[in-house]
């Protein structure tokens, strides 16, 4: 995987931009401008990033993985340490599948229903691979989202979740705080 060069990160324009940052030549960014990335932050192969006018917030030491997919015009936030598996789809906005409106972007907005909520993955939440979160979801600290769920309602703080739609099926270890501090310098491994 052929990673940008730090002038080239800063070339395409984001909002913020932290140290150690990785991002894969193949990966594509729309609305750059509205985009923030802490330090230590890896974008793999394939990835594609759209921030509409809510913006997208990316903390430090995040990893997505090939072929992820953040999409919508509310916020989407990846606090500190999260992490999203190969083809993780985040949307912020959806159009209404019921059939009492039009979709897609060619349709004009007054034949269509879109939903729009924030998406937010709190510290330590992790995404397995093809998963879906939808608007308006909130993953807090600590929660760990099988592969190949659907995440359609808040999750709570570590929780392992999955399925579709994903449902809390026993408690995460909190022992990765204990390593946090140590990688942060703030105590030292037992």
């Amino acid at each position: 995987m052929a990673m940008l060069e730090r002038a080239e990160v800063e070339a395409l324009g984001f909002a913020g931009v932290g140290r150690d940052v990785e991002i894969s030549e193949r990966a594509v960014f729309y609305g750059a401008s509205r985009i923030t990335l802490g330090d230590a932050v890896r974008i793999d192969d394939f990835c594609v990033v759209s921030a509409g006018a809510g913006g997208i917030a990316i903390g430090s030491h995040v990893h997505l993985a090939v072929g992820c997919t953040l999409i919508g015009a509310a916020r989407i936030s990846l606090e500190d340490f999260s992490g999203l598996s190969s083809r993780v789809s985040v949307y912020s906005s959806s159009d209404d599948y019921s059939g009492a409106a039009l979709t897609n972007p060619t349709v004009p907005d007054c034949y269509r229903a879109v939903a729009h909520g924030e998406v937010r993955l709190g510290r330590h939440a992790i995404v397995g691979a093809g998963s879906v979160i939808l608007p308006g979801v909130t993953l807090e600290e600590g929660v760990a989202v099988g592969a190949l769920s659907l995440v359609t309602k808040r999750c709570a703080a570590f929780g392992i979740y999955a399925g579709r739609p994903a449902r809390r099926v026993k408690e995460r270890s909190r022992e990765l705080l204990r390593l946090e501090a140590a990688l942060l310098g703030e105590d030292a491994p037992r």
